[in-house]
């Protein structure tokens, strides 16, 4: 079963967070581009669908922890320093993107779209920053995953 659940955990991980990955960090250049071209309707698209891949595959990303948590607890490291990180660093991944991240796309989206007030141009800027650091926050999760400092499972 343990099998099962890790493998069901890393192709949860690669089926997910992969897309959001690479979208976030495709808005903010497409939502540059939408800036110096208002009522340009490719860029409007582009930015409504990486906004979509966005919110998508971070809502069906919660398989990632579920399959995790069956996955350390079938292996019985779940009180592991080296899980207990990973945890907490994937919770923090989770907070960026869901409480920063998509909401700023959501309203720039929302801006473009009704063409009110001009966006927050430097909107993209900060979505970049973020999008830095949720991706590097992911990657830190991804190595300990690999070099699990301190396990004596083998697996």
């Amino acid at each position: 079963m343990t099998k099962l659940f890790l493998s069901l955990h890393v192709l949860a991980a690669i089926v997910t967070i992969g897309p959001v990955t690479v979208a976030a960090s495709m808005f903010p250049p497409a939502l540059r581009r939408a800036h110096h071209g208002p009522g340009d309707p490719d860029a409007l698209t582009t930015v409504r669908t990486l906004h979509r891949i966005c919110r998508v595959y971070a809502g069906v990303g919660i398989a990632v922890p579920v399959f995790g948590f069956a996955t350390a607890s079938s292996l019985g490291v779940l009180g592991s320093g080296w899980l207990t990180a990973s945890m907490i660093l994937t919770a923090a991944a989770a907070a960026v993107l869901a409480l920063m991240i998509l909401p700023t796309q959501d309203r720039e989206l929302t801006a473009l779209r009704d063409g009110g007030p001009r966006p927050d141009v430097p909107a993209a800027g900060r979505l970049a920053m973020l999008t830095g650091v949720f991706n590097l926050l992911w990657a830190t999760v991804t190595v300990l995953m690999i070099i699990r400092p301190g396990s004596t499972t083998g697996a």
